[in-house]
């Protein structure tokens, strides 16, 4: 079923549903008025009759009979019993036994016994000796509500086709902004993933921000598909690069025969290569493996400070007494030290920012690794006094194979810093690179207290 056609039916019935309510509401107090309405003209008449059968003054009997002759019409089926009461008993009773016995306990009483309705009353009040009982049916109140009746139902059948018409109309203009929306998505494809939806900023409802929300996606998609296609591109040349030369040195030393300083001088370009392009691949494989989909990680709480010290030992050999770790911001309170995350991926990524920094720093120059903590999360900064990197290139350098246009004398294959990203997202990580050209770069890495 379309929403549409949902949102009609609901809108309908929530109208008939109120319609209803109002109009059961409106019957019942109309029918319960008319009844006591017709009680207290039945009441009425008894006390004129009363008057009119049992004063003891002629001229106000007079007076009583012409105001029932001349201004009480009679009512249908009505009846007029005027009793002593030293002579009633209950078996002599020619009106409902009930209505004698609460007439006795209460002076006066009303009762209803199918059609037809009942008004008693003792007469006189102070010491009665009568009593007074005027029965008669409610034709007119029982007409008047059967046409309520009849009108509240004719109009409840136009409410529901007023309310199915205004329904249809509202649900279609409420998801006219979706089929729009709709329409323009079936318009972009893989070919032209720059297109975006419309938005207006100046309504900024639900529907503009579920806009935004799929502008958002077809970013991220439109670069992720850039992402592919220049990984494709970069990674068939860097791995072709190193092939070439090895297929063209083996050639060139298989032409003719030479001595065996040319062979050994061959062949060390050729493990040289080689190399390259085992460090080329290992380090793709890494990647793929730390995709955003992941593989599936061994967790165990991971205490950051002791992972640190381990990213020290190992920085050491490679770049001794370079690295410094700044304890004077780590909180007192051990818990805020653990995570939960595999400790060979972390150290892979942390070990990849400090490296790259001892790397860029220069000889001499110190790099410092500080770790501190907020109330949810562990913070790793990374500060050198390296290079630096132009402020154009900052956003490009998590794109694997790019290095900046000031590190290409430094050895190096752009693939670190993609790789430690990608490690941080598989523990629900973050990282964030502020640099400044020929000052240095500062790293912070986000990883979520356990």
């Amino acid at each position: 079923m379309k929403i549409q056609i949902k949102i009609t039916l609901l809108f309908t019935l929530l109208a008939v549903a109120i319609i209803l309510l109002l109009s059961g509401a409106v019957y019942y107090f109309a029918n319960r008025y008319s009844f006591r309405d017709f009680y207290k003209r039945l009441e009425i008449r008894a006390i004129i009759a009363a008057k009119a059968n049992l004063d003891s003054d002629v001229n106000n009997v007079s007076l009583y009979n012409e105001i029932r002759k001349e201004h009480l019409e009679r009512l249908p089926a009505e009846q007029e019993y005027i009793v002593a009461l030293d002579s009633l008993t209950k078996h002599s009773l020619q009106f409902p036994q009930q209505l004698y016995k609460q007439t006795l306990a209460e002076e006066k009483a009303f009762y209803r016994k199918g059609d037809l309705f009942y008004a008693s009353l003792l007469y006189p009040e102070k010491n009665p000796t009568h009593m007074v009982v005027i029965a008669a049916k409610n034709e007119y109140s029982s007409q008047q509500l059967s046409n309520l009746r009849n009108i509240l139902l004719t109009g409840l059948g136009v409410a529901i086709i007023a309310a199915a018409s205004v329904g249809w109309l509202f649900s279609n203009e409420v998801l006219k902004p979706i089929r729009n929306i709709s329409r323009q998505v079936n318009d972009i494809n893989t070919h032209n993933l720059h297109l975006r939806l419309e938005t207006d900023n100046r309504n900024r409802d639900e529907i503009c921000a579920l806009a935004e929300t799929f502008n958002d996606m077809l970013n991220r998609l439109e670069t992720s598909f850039d992402t592919q296609r220049n990984f494709v591109s970069n990674a068939s040349h860097e791995l072709r690069t190193p092939l070439t030369a090895i297929i063209g040195e083996t050639e060139l030393a298989l032409a003719k025969s030479r001595d065996e300083a040319q062979y050994r001088a061959a062949l060390g370009i050729i493990l040289k290569e080689a190399e390259r392009l085992n460090h080329i691949t290992t380090s793709l494989l890494s990647l793929a493996q730390t995709g955003f989909n992941g593989q599936k990680l061994q967790l165990e709480p991971v205490r950051v400070d002791e992972l640190l010290l381990s990213v020290q030992e190992a920085v050491h050999k490679i770049y001794p007494n370079r690295l410094h770790i700044d304890y004077s911001l780590m909180p007192e309170d051990d818990t805020k030290l653990t995570t939960v995350g595999n400790h060979q991926l972390l150290n892979l990524a942390i070990s990849n920012i400090v490296l790259n920094g001892c790397k860029y720093s220069g000889s001499g120059k110190p790099v410092m690794l500080a770790l501190t903590a907020t109330r949810e999360n562990i913070l790793i900064i990374v500060k050198d006094q390296g290079i630096g990197i132009p402020e154009k290139e900052l956003r490009f350098i998590f794109d694997p194979f790019f290095r900046a246009s000031n590190s290409l004398s430094f050895k190096g294959y752009g693939i670190g810093l993609p790789l430690t990203r990608n490690i941080l997202r598989m523990h629900h990580g973050d990282i964030a690179v502020s640099s400044v050209e020929n000052q240095g770069t500062i790293v912070q890495v986000t990883l979520p207290i356990a």
